[in-house]
């Protein structure tokens, strides 16, 4: 069974997933659209039999696809995902899932509706750490959690602007965020304090903060703070630290280093994340089985939630309490 693809949005994100899916056997990449109809005739023209489109309607009307990835800005979500599940196309949708509450939140009520194959694209679930960090902590009680993304600023127009990427917390530190709830569980209350002290006056147009905290309170009694700048010139310090009983667990993007009273130990992440995470949503496609997709769009709203939280408690100087019936444990 050859499994037919679309693409919505053609920049580096899409290109990621791309250079995945054609090295998977019934595979085929068969349609791209672009709001720069350039860049999709240029997605189309490296893939054999591919075409591009002006119009995401004529895309999803005029080719059967049998899943679509879609790779757009923050601002851009919405109208998309509303045409892809009212033709019951599956998708797979890369984060953040939009830059307010109210947009995605319409749009997991619909996909609920509808069951709709979906996965959204929080990668760093699929490294190998994540799995032993998992297993690691059903042998210890984690007290606290601190985690970082300090960086510089991605020079695309929209990143910098709060109405296109929703800001730092949103757009970039939600993978963090992501990762604190999948090891830790749910987040019950956030307080956030940001501020924009380099990157107004260095890049013209700049209004995201450019440093902020985020303290938050889980449900299971732990305490977490999340830290994210993006005014360095230089990449410095990703990931997230968890201390227990046992010691402290470092997850970055390439390990897990496990720190204890009598040893150290490193696990090194081998397999590409990307590459598992699309291994997982066209398996489903294929047969139906969601079970190796480890972010869908209901759990994903709930880190969405938790990040609007903290843009929301940084603009009120207040704690901001997220509900209960936004935080169910989802099964996969």
């Amino acid at each position: 069974m050859t499994i037919k693809l679309g693409f919505i949005g053609t920049g580096g994100i899409a290109n990621h997933h791309l250079k995945n899916l054609v090295q998977m056997e019934g595979v085929e990449i068969a349609a791209f659209y672009d709001l720069d109809p350039q860049r999709a005739q240029k997605a189309a023209s490296e893939h054999t039999g591919a075409k591009a489109f002006s119009n995401v309607d004529e895309m999803l009307d005029g080719t059967k696809l049998d899943g679509v990835y879609v790779c757009v800005p923050p601002l851009a979500h919405g109208d998309i995902e509303h045409k892809l599940i009212d033709r019951g196309i599956p998708f797979l949708v890369e984060k953040p899932l939009g830059i307010n509450r109210e947009v995605p939140a319409l749009i997991g009520e619909k996909i609920k509706t509808k069951k709709l194959i979906n996965s959204v694209g929080f990668h760093w679930r699929y490294n190998e750490s994540a799995a032993i960090a998992k297993q690691l902590l059903q042998n210890s009680k984690a007290g606290m959690a601190l985690g970082y993304w300090m960086g510089g600023m991605p020079m695309v127009p929209w990143w910098r602007v709060q109405a296109g990427s929703g800001g730092q917390f949103v757009e970039q530190t939600t993978h963090i965020v992501d990762l604190l709830r999948y090891l830790c569980g749910e987040v019950r209350e956030v307080y956030a304090a940001y501020a924009l002290q380099v990157m107004g006056e260095k890049v013209e147009g700049t209004d995201v903060p450019d440093v902020g905290s985020v303290t938050m309170k889980l449900a299971n009694g732990m305490i977490a703070t999340i830290s994210n700048t993006c005014l360095l010139p230089i990449g410095h310090h990703v990931g997230l630290d968890v201390y227990t009983s046992n010691g402290v667990l470092e997850l970055r993007g390439n390990s897990l280093k496990e720190l204890t009273a009598t040893e150290e130990r490193t696990y090194k992440n081998i397999a590409n994340p990307y590459f598992v995470e699309d291994e997982a949503f066209i398996y489903a496609l294929r047969t139906g089985d969601t079970s190796r997709i480890l972010s869908d769009y209901a759990d994903a709203l709930r880190t969405h939630e938790v990040t609007i939280a903290a843009n929301e408690s940084a603009a009120s100087g207040k704690p901001v309490t997220i509900a209960i019936e936004s935080a169910k444990e989802t099964v996969y």
